[in-house]
């Protein structure tokens, strides 16, 4: 009888794990499809033929230095890049296969699908309950028993309900900076979206509350797709199913965060995840 050697078996648990991954991602819809995007603001070009495939419910991180283009790549998402008067786009981007940059895509539309969370807390200057229900007001939710029940659910979604019950009607500028992170994650909740895009989520946040909404993030992937800009790359590591690195506007590698961590394919991801710039 063949005596299986561990170096054997590690090799077959290894290569089964990979099979088993593969797999699932085959199964996963792709959400977002981004297609040779170019993006110029002015003269100056910003994004050089962006190609990425986000499945859902993962969680998507985007890392790389200042100014290689992470910030604009997500704000295409939401289409909101084009409140800049300046920028010109070229290629595709199609959410749930249906292309946004049409003319007959409705931006509202999008931005109901779409929620985003911004690097600084951004609370309106409200009460707690009134910031939760300024979205599902605007979209013509006035029962009073619906509203407090989106509002309850919301604020548990985000994981500070227990911390807010009792001050509902009270100022959101009254809450610490990490809670009204999480208050801001709960009213993009309250439109109950299918993506939600994280712009430097934590960079405002001391450790507990970066540890709090880090916690929160790996919660809400059951249910929603998130893509993440950070750069913290223990972050990154720590919470993201697949990262892709940015560098001078384009995508250098894009893959599994363990991949990429471990075992670049290239040496400017290597380079940079040392620490050898950035």
């Amino acid at each position: 009888m063949a005596v299986i050697s561990d170096r054997e078996k590690q090799l077959t648990e290894a290569t089964t794990k990979a099979v088993d991954s593969a797999n699932k991602n085959q199964t996963k819809k792709i959400v977002y499809d981004t297609r040779d995007l170019n993006l110029w603001y002015g003269e100056d070009q910003a994004l050089k033929n962006i190609n990425l495939a986000i499945h859902e419910n993962e969680v998507t991180a985007i890392i790389g230095p200042s100014g290689c283009g992470k910030s604009t790549y997500i704000k295409t998402l939401n289409r909101m890049v084009e409140l800049i008067p300046v920028v010109r786009i070229s290629g595709d981007i199609l959410y749930r296969d249906k292309s946004i940059l049409e003319k007959s895509y409705k931006v509202e539309d999008l931005r109901t699908h779409v929620g985003m969370v911004f690097q600084k807390p951004n609370p309106f200057p409200k009460s707690i309950y009134e910031n939760i229900t300024y979205g599902p007001k605007i979209h013509g939710i006035r029962n009073k028993k619906v509203l407090d029940e989106i509002v309850e659910k919301s604020l548990r979604g985000a994981a500070i309900w227990d911390e807010v019950k009792d001050r509902l009607h009270e100022n959101a500028y009254g809450l610490s900076g990490g809670q009204q992170q999480r208050l801001c994650i709960a009213r993009c909740l309250a439109i109950e979206p299918d993506v939600i895009l994280m712009d430097e989520p934590t960079s405002a946040l001391d450790p507990i509350s970066t540890l709090k909404v880090e916690e929160l993030i790996q919660e809400l992937k059951k249910n929603y797709s998130i893509i993440i800009v950070t750069h913290n790359m223990q972050q990154a590591a720590r919470i993201s199913d697949k990262t892709a690195f940015f560098l001078n506007g384009e995508v250098v590698e894009y893959g599994a965060t363990d991949n990429i961590f471990s075992n670049p394919n290239d040496k400017r991801t290597e380079d940079y995840i040392t620490g050898r710039f950035g």
